[in-house]
């Protein structure tokens, strides 16, 4: 039996995020509603389930430009 490695648990984690943010902002407009109250509360959700969504590439976005801007700056 493998022990996990740390790459597996950030892939595991991934694909789990993924499914939960799909079922929240896409499948949950056609599919019948969830017994969960997490799930429940994050369909019903008009609003704050699509910034929990993008705060994710907001922020890699923000943090590759400013070491970008850091590598120009200390480079130069």
């Amino acid at each position: 039996m493998a022990i996990l490695g740390s790459g597996n648990i950030i892939i595991t984690f991934t694909i789990l995020f993924c499914i939960i943010a799909s079922y929240a902002v896409f499948f949950s407009a056609f599919l019948p509603a969830s017994d969960s109250p997490l799930l429940r509360t994050l369909a019903e959700d008009t609003h704050y389930k699509y910034f929990a969504i993008l705060i994710i590439p907001t922020t890699s976005y923000f943090v590759i430009a400013n070491w970008v801007g850091w590598q120009y700056y200390s480079n130069s």
